[in-house]
């Protein structure tokens, strides 16, 4: 099991590089990502026959290539993600040979730029409703496909984080699995796999239900499964007295069941984990400058070159983040009650809040105009839900990488932001 992270209200180095030299260098505010804790989160599952990186977390190219040479596989839910994967140097399955596909299409529909994908570079898909493989029916009989199955329950930090359960739109309902098969039939195409993903944060408890159902759904596919996905949803360390799942535990409830499936069909079952915010939110850290330091009443706040703009989880789900201050000498400062907030026209850009929009205030060090606050555990959809709100551009994107810091992705400039928009003539 990883170790549990120590979490302080202060902070001078990111991946041993000084964060004063991060923020003159790249600019602020910068997400920045230290590879070697990508690496040790994907070390930590190697017990399943195959990581697939669930690429919605954080899809940089950088990421996503670091990823790919050290063996994960890749998920993607768009066109553009499927773009992203072959940029990376994912290769497609072009003759449908390969036993675990490098990239698979997981989404609930089709658009018509993701079929033509599909078909094109014979995209493995993952399909989330019986409409899906009509629709890949009709463009390529005969493939292989995978079924997405929502065993009629969820779990999740958030109902928005939710997956499973008839609230949820993901995933073929479990009594569908019959009309879906009948589906498949008509055009040839064969049930290779089943997936199962109840949401985030997912504990032994669930889990064990979900492979209760994982079963029963395998046992009306048939004999032609040859593999199973345990999805996601493995919880991320966020604040002290958070813990990750045992793992070992983890995989022991999916490999029972895959040897019980085995013995079933008399074949061998590949056995796949599907992991995203698990993957890279410990890894980042999103760089800010406080640009304000102002009372309000009873309350202080600092008030950050970064919003929700930057990063959406606090307002989205109320989510928490560790935050750490970077002292400017070795001055032990008395921790002050501060409310964190950041520079957009919307009440609701405030980092310290809870689900709903309760503003929850934060112990954090006596800081000044100019000094740098760090926002920790922040590598998982933090960048990708970026937004150009109040027409503030893109943070730029850094990776650390062997005491190097890289830049993968420059900072938005405002010529990039209006490209693609006409005043008419």
């Amino acid at each position: 099991m990883p170790v549990l992270p120590v979490f302080s209200t202060t902070r001078t180095q990111i991946a041993g590089i000084p964060v004063e030299d991060l923020a003159r260098q790249f600019g602020t505010p910068t997400y920045v990502y230290d590879a070697a804790i990508i690496l040790e989160r994907l070390s930590d599952l190697a017990a399943f026959d195959h990581v697939r990186y669930a690429q919605k977390a954080c899809s940089n190219l950088a990421v996503l290539d670091l990823l790919r040479r050290h063996g994960a596989l890749v998920d993607a839910v768009s066109a553009g993600e499927i773009h992203r994967a072959l940029a990376a140097g994912y290769k497609a399955d072009a003759d449908g040979s390969a036993t675990a596909p490098p990239i698979v299409y997981t989404a609930d529909v089709f658009d018509s730029e993701a079929l033509d994908l599909c078909v094109e570079h014979n995209i493995h898909a993952n399909c989330g409703s019986p409409e899906m493989i009509e629709q890949l029916g009709r463009r390529a009989p005969g493939r292989a496909i995978t079924l997405r199955i929502n065993p009629g329950f969820g779990h999740g930090h958030s109902r928005k984080t939710n997956t499973g359960g008839d609230q949820s739109k993901h995933g073929i309902w479990h009594e569908q699995i019959g009309h879906c098969l009948e589906i498949a039939s008509r055009y040839g195409i064969v049930v290779s796999g089943v997936h199962m993903h109840i949401g985030s944060g997912t504990d032994l408890e669930h889990l064990s239900q979900v492979c209760a159902a994982m079963e029963k759904s395998v046992a009306e596919v048939g004999a032609s499964v040859t593999s199973i996905s345990a999805g996601g949803g493995l919880p991320t360390v966020y604040r002290q007295g958070d813990s990750y799942v045992d793992l070992s535990a983890h995989f022991g409830l999916w490999n029972a069941l895959r040897k019980r499936i085995e013995e079933r069909f008399g074949h061998k079952i590949s056995l796949e984990i599907e992991p995203g915010r698990y993957l890279v939110a410990e890894s980042g850290f999103l760089v800010a400058e406080i640009r304000a330091v102002k009372r309000q009443g009873a309350h202080l706040f600092y008030l950050l070159d970064a919003g929700f703009n930057n990063l959406a989880r606090p307002i989205l789900y109320g989510s928490h983040h560790p935050m750490s201050i970077v002292p400017r000498d070795d001055t032990v400062r008395a921790e002050r009650t501060v409310i964190v907030g950041g520079p957009l026209c919307e009440s609701g850009d405030i980092f310290t809040q809870t689900e709903g929009g309760f503003v929850s205030p934060r112990d954090l060090p006596e800081a000044e105009v100019g000094q740098l606050l760090v926002i920790e555990c922040a590598g998982a959809y933090g960048f990708v839900m970026g937004s150009n709100y109040n027409s503030r551009p893109l943070a730029a994107e850094v990776l650390v990488q062997a005491g190097r810091a890289n830049l993968i992705r420059r900072r938005q400039s405002f010529e990039d932001m209006i490209r693609g928009e006409v005043i008419p003539g």
